[in-house]
C-alpha cells in the first residue's frame, strides 16, 4: 500500500516538472492569449472608424443607384433624341414604341432624370389632354374627291383638337360629299404624337401615296398655314412632285391669304381674321365692347410666330389692319422678333408708352400648341407672360391659351378658301 502511494507521489512530481519544463521553451501563445490580444487590437481602434462603416456602405449603394438611375434615364434620353428628327426612316414606328417602352419601364425620380438634345420628362410626361378625342384622318376608302387637310402640326391634344381637328370638321361638314383627310408637315410632332399617345398621323408623302392608292382623281389641298410663307412653299413642292398622280389638283390660300407688296397692303382675308380674333379675345377678356377695354387700360398683344420669310411682312400688314379700323389697343408681336418691330422688348415699349397697365396676350398662331403654352404664357424667364411681369410696367399680365382654329369664323374662312380654291 505504501509503495503504491509513493509511486503516486513520484508520478506527481515528475508530471509537474514536465509541465514546468514545456512552459519555459518559446512556443506560440495559448488560445486566451490570441483572444486577448485581438481584443485589445479592437479597444485600440479609433470609435469613429468602427462607426463609419456601415455609413461608407450606405454611401456607395446610394452613389450606385444614383449611377443606374441616371444611365436608365440617359437611355430614355438617347431614344427619344432619335426620334426628334424631321426625316421619317423604315425603323421609325420600332422607334417610337421602343422610346414609349422603356419611358414607362422608368422610376418617378428616373423619369425627372431624363434630358437630352430634345428630350427632357415633358416629351411623354406633360399632360396635354385626350388624344382619343382626336382623329388622325387616315381611313382608306376614300373615294375619288379628296380633300388633302395639311397642317404643320401639334403635339397639343387640346389644342389639336379644337384647332385642326375644328378646321377639318367644318370642311367636311361643308362638303359632305368630299372625303376630308389630314397630313402633318412636320415630321417631328408626328413621331411625338405616336410614340407618347399611339395615334397614327400621316406626313405629306403618306397622305398623297394613300390619296394614289385609293384611287383619288379629284384633290383638293387646304392649307391651315398662316401665311405664303416656308412651310407653304414645302407644301407646294410635295404636291408638285404627285400632280401627274391625279386628274386634277386644286390647292386653297393659307389663312391670311397673299401677302402684299409692303406693310400698308391688306387684303379681306386679313381683315376677316382682325375682326375674329378682335370679336374672341374681348369676349374672353370680360368687356363688352373693344372701347370698353381701352378706357379700363386694357391692351392686347397678338402673338405670331415670325418667320425670316419675305412673307414675314404679313405680321406688319395685320398690324396695319387693326391700326385702321381703330384698334389703338392692339399690338402684333412675334415669338422670333421678325419683323424687328414684333420683338418682345418693342412691344413692350409701345404698349407702356401708350399708357395701358392691363395687358391680355393672345396667339395670332392658328394652333395654341408649344409656342403658346410656353413661348408665351411658359413660366420660365423668357417668355412674355414672365417677362412682361419683369418689367414692372403694368398691374397685370393675362394669356388667353385659344388657337384661331377654334374661331367659328376662322373655320369659315378656311370653308370659303378650299370652296375658291375647288371653282378655280
Amino acid at each position: 500500500m505504501k509503495r503504491k502511494l509513493a509511486a503516486g507521489l513520484l508520478m506527481g512530481i515528475m508530471t509537474c516538472s514536465l509541465a514546468l519544463t514545456g512552459c519555459s521553451k518559446e512556443d506560440p501563445a495559448p488560445t486566451a492569449n490570441v483572444q486577448e490580444t485581438e481584443e485589445a487590437d479592437e479597444e485600440n481602434v479609433a470609435p469613429e472608424e468602427v462607426q463609419q462603416e456601415p455609413e461608407q456602405t450606405e454611401a456607395a449603394e446610394a452613389e450606385g443607384g444614383a449611377d443606374l438611375d441616371q444611365a436608365a434615364a440617359d437611355e430614355v434620353a438617347g431614344l427619344i433624341d432619335a426620334i426628334y428628327v424631321q426625316t421619317r426612316t423604315d425603323e421609325t414606328d420600332e422607334q417610337c414604341a421602343k422610346a414609349k417602352e422603356a419611358w414607362d419601364a422608368l422610376t418617378d425620380t428616373q423619369k425627372e432624370m431624363v434630358e437630352g438634345e430634345n428630350a427632357d420628362p415633358d416629351y411623354f410626361g406633360r399632360d396635354t389632354g385626350d388624344a382619343s378625342k382626336d382623329d388622325p384622318r387616315n381611313q382608306d376608302e376614300i373615294g375619288e374627291n379628296e380633300i388633302l387637310v395639311v397642317s404643320f402640326g401639334t403635339s397639343f391634344n387640346d389644342s389639336r383638337v379644337a384647332d385642326i381637328r375644328g378646321i377639318e370638321d367644318a370642311i367636311q361638314e361643308a362638303n359632305p360629299d368630299w372625303s376630308v383627310r389630314r397630313a402633318f408637315t412636320a415630321q417631328i410632332i408626328i413621331n411625338h404624337v405616336q410614340a407618347r399617345d399611339n395615334e397614327v398621323i400621316d406626313n405629306m408623302d403618306q397622305a398623297l401615296e394613300r390619296a394614289v392608292a385609293n384611287g383619288v382623281k379629284n384633290l383638293v389641298v387646304q392649307p391651315t398655314h398662316l401665311m405664303h410663307g416656308a412651310e407653304y412653299d414645302e407644301l407646294m413642292e410635295s404636291v408638285e412632285a404627285y400632280r401627274d398622280k391625279f386628274e386634277t389638283v386644286k390647292i386653297g390660300e393659307p389663312l391670311l391669304g397673299e401677302v402684299g407688296a409692303d406693310a400698308s397692303v391688306v387684303n379681306e382675308d386679313k381683315a376677316a381674321v382682325a375682326d375674329a380674333i378682335l370679336a374672341a379675345t374681348v369676349a374672353d377678356a370680360g368687356y363688352g365692347s373693344l372701347a370698353e377695354a381701352h378706357e379700363d387700360g386694357a391692351a392686347f398683344v397678338f402673338l405670331g410666330h415670325g418667320t425670316y420669310h419675305a412673307a414675314k411682312v404679313s405680321y406688319s400688314q395685320m398690324q396695319t389692319q387693326l391700326t385702321d379700323i381703330g384698334c389703338v389697343n392692339a399690338f402684333v408681336g412675334t415669338v422670333e422678333g421678325d419683323p424687328e418691330e414684333t420683338a418682345c422688348e418693342a412691344i413692350m415699349e409701345a404698349v407702356a408708352e401708350a399708357g395701358y397697365t392691363k395687358v391680355i396676350l393672345r396667339p395670332l398662331m392658328v394652333v395654341a400648341g408649344d409656342h403658346a403654352n410656353n413661348d408665351m404664357a411658359g413660366e420660365d424667364e423668357d417668355s412674355w407672360m414672365s417677362m412682361f411681369k419683369a418689367s414692372g410696367k403694368f398691374e397685370s399680365v393675362d394669356a388667353q391659351i385659344s388657337g384661331l382654329g377654334s374661331i367659328p369664323a376662322i373655320q369659315e374662312l378656311y370653308v370659303q378658301h378650299t370652296k375658291d380654291a375647288m371653282e378655280q
